[in-house]
């Protein structure tokens, strides 16, 4: 008897052709998606994480950070905050893509405050930037 075991060459070429095809398929819809994941990430902090802190803030001081002091106001008290009962943050977050976010108190969009991040391009206005006000 002549047993030979194993796989010949037209059956490891059909499983190659049947993955690639998968993949083929499967490819297309993920591409993309970690981009989006960012910016999900990103509009996560700005309208809840980081204004949950600056809300905390505001009710402790009666006001929002100024410019000036920005968001290291919320880590260590700021000398122009009476009542500061912080930190309301552990650490100052940035964005995905590695940026701080831009925050500016009182601001250009909203009365109270403006955050922001310049988002993938790290240019402001280049139409990916993810922010706290409509457009």
């Amino acid at each position: 008897m002549n047993n030979k075991e194993g796989f010949t060459l037209i059956e490891l070429m059909l499983v190659v052709v049947i993955v690639g095809v998968l993949v083929s398929m499967v490819a297309p819809r993920l591409v993309g998606r970690s981009e989006e994941a960012k910016i999900v990430a990103a509009r996560a902090d700005i309208n809840a994480n980081i204004s949950v802190a600056l809300d905390l803030y505001e009710l402790d001081n009666g006001k929002y950070p100024e410019t000036g002091e920005g968001l290291a106001a919320l880590l260590a008290k700021p000398g122009s905050s009476l009542k500061w009962k912080g930190p309301y943050l552990k650490k100052l977050p940035l964005d995905p893509w590695g940026s701080s976010y831009i925050y500016r108190s009182p601001g250009d969009h909203n009365i109270d405050y403006d955050l922001y991040s310049h988002g993938p391009d790290k240019v402001e206005g280049g139409g990916d930037d993810v922010f706290n006000w409509e457009t």
